[in-house]
């Protein structure tokens, strides 16, 4: 009884002690072929154009106007309640001026949200840009 141990003449392949690094590799390829491919998806740069030199001075100061919306949703324009109607007709007079005024809109904590979002929606909807929403610290807790 003897043992053949390490002989050539076996029919069996060699063990090979390497790792396959092909899986690795392919892996690794297309790894970097969705990097690629997500890289300009992921930079969202914007070109702008910004003016050189010093700003005009503008000595033209805007109108504001201050909205008010009270505990009961009543709206008011100037510190005068408005209904809804007169509130529309106002903007609408408002966003054909030639110098557009800011709007200043102070809700209550209290108030319908409703209401509120009419009245942004209807500055939205007839053009004027320049709105600002007064008094929001009264809805931090």
């Amino acid at each position: 009884m003897s043992m053949n141990v390490g002989s050539s003449n076996s029919d069996e392949p060699e063990v090979l002690m390497e790792i396959n690094t092909t899986p690795l590799i392919d892996v690794m390829l297309v790894l970097l072929v969705m990097l690629i491919i997500t890289i300009p998806i992921q930079l969202h740069s914007v070109n702008l154009e910004m003016p050189v030199g010093t700003p005009p001075v503008n000595n033209i100061k805007p109108e504001k106007i201050q909205i008010d919306i009270d505990e009961q949703s009543v709206v008011y324009w100037q510190g005068l309640p408005v209904s809804a109607q007169e509130l529309e007709l106002k903007m609408t007079t408002l966003s054909q001026a030639p110098v557009q005024p800011e709007v200043h809109v102070r809700p209550n904590k209290a108030a319908s949200y409703a209401v509120f979002a009419n009245v942004l929606s209807s500055t939205k909807r007839l053009g004027l840009n320049k709105i600002a929403v007064i008094g929001s610290e009264q809805f931090v807790k």
